[in-house]
């Protein structure tokens, strides 16, 4: 019998001036911050198309029909949901529980590393097929994707988002319920100045770098 392919979840926000990166728009502007969340999302999405890796999907923050994503210019196959309420945790829980209880693996990811490459969401995929689960950290102690074959709501609740942390206390609690977890190496995501040095050359040369 032939395994489904995993479902490639990608969160996103809308990429709306003073609504997006705003850690960054010391550096860049609101404008600026939120014409990189854009191309980081199309990034993701082109990604995420090219790793040939099972359905993508975009899980959108607000619904696809809110005004705040007119302009985005998205791929017409691309399957669109809505993220719904909750904070993080419950609604990525809510993502990984519909697409596993349907007998499909879950990839979940995010849209702000760049790094995250067809060939490594390829590889993530081929490795939730010999896992119980998988997970990409970055470097600042998050993590960018993570993959499930079966809802895990331990993993989500009252997780300390944005901190240093989240990444070990996931594998923490993923050990606790003796999961077998493939670890992929650690990555760098885009939300301080900081990070803009890891932007790679066909992003850093966009208009990015122009304050309002």
């Amino acid at each position: 019998m032939n395994r489904p392919k995993p479902r490639l979840i990608i969160f996103a926000k809308a990429p709306q001036s003073g609504a997006v990166k705003t850690r960054l728009i010391s550096a860049l502007g609101a404008d600026g911050a939120a014409t990189l969340a854009r191309s980081l999302l199309m990034h993701t999405l082109q990604q995420a198309m090219a790793a040939g890796a099972g359905p993508v999907e975009l899980c959108m923050s607000p619904p696809p029909d809110d005004r705040a994503w007119h302009g985005v210019n998205l791929p017409p196959a691309l399957v669109c949901t809505a993220q719904g309420e909750g904070d993080l945790g419950e609604r990525m829980a809510r993502a990984i529980d519909r697409v596993t209880t349907q007998h499909q693996p879950a990839l979940l990811m995010g849209t702000d590393c760049p790094a995250l490459t067809a060939e490594r969401l390829a590889e993530a995929a081929s490795q939730l097929e010999r896992h119980d689960a998988v997970l990409l950290p970055v470097a600042d102690g998050g993590y960018v994707l993570i993959g499930l074959k079966a809802p895990c709501p331990e993993v989500f609740t009252k997780m300390p988002w944005s901190t240093s942390t989240v990444a070990a206390e996931t594998l923490r609690r993923m050990a606790a319920i003796k999961l077998c977890v493939w670890k992929g190496p650690t990555l760098h995501d885009i939300d301080e100045p900081s990070d803009l040095v890891h932007l790679p050359a066909e992003l850093s040369h966009r208009p990015f770098f122009k304050k309002n």
